[in-house]
């Protein structure tokens, strides 16, 4: 999936422009529905435990990606039901 290594080289450079945390979670959901979104959620939050563990110094980028995927899932089961 071409949205899990633009996740993983944003972390890895340390910065994420708003735009393309949107971008990208737009993308995994077009190409596989909200599941494949709640997957890419999932990967996250393990790989936010882990690198939390390691210290890793762009963790807290991680959390953004965590906390965007989760707001993402939000506001579309928001808007489900406001349909």
């Amino acid at each position: 999936m071409r949205a899990l290594d633009t996740i993983a080289e944003s972390i890895r450079v340390g910065y994420a422009h708003p735009t393309t945390l949107l971008n990208t979670l737009i993308e995994v959901e077009n190409e596989g529905g909200l599941g494949a979104v709640r997957r890419v959620e999932r990967q996250l939050n393990l790989s936010v435990q882990a690198l939390r563990d390691r210290q890793h110094p762009h963790s807290d980028l991680a959390q953004t990606w965590l906390n965007s995927a989760r707001a993402y899932l939000v506001t579309n089961a928001q808007r489900r039901q406001a349909v």
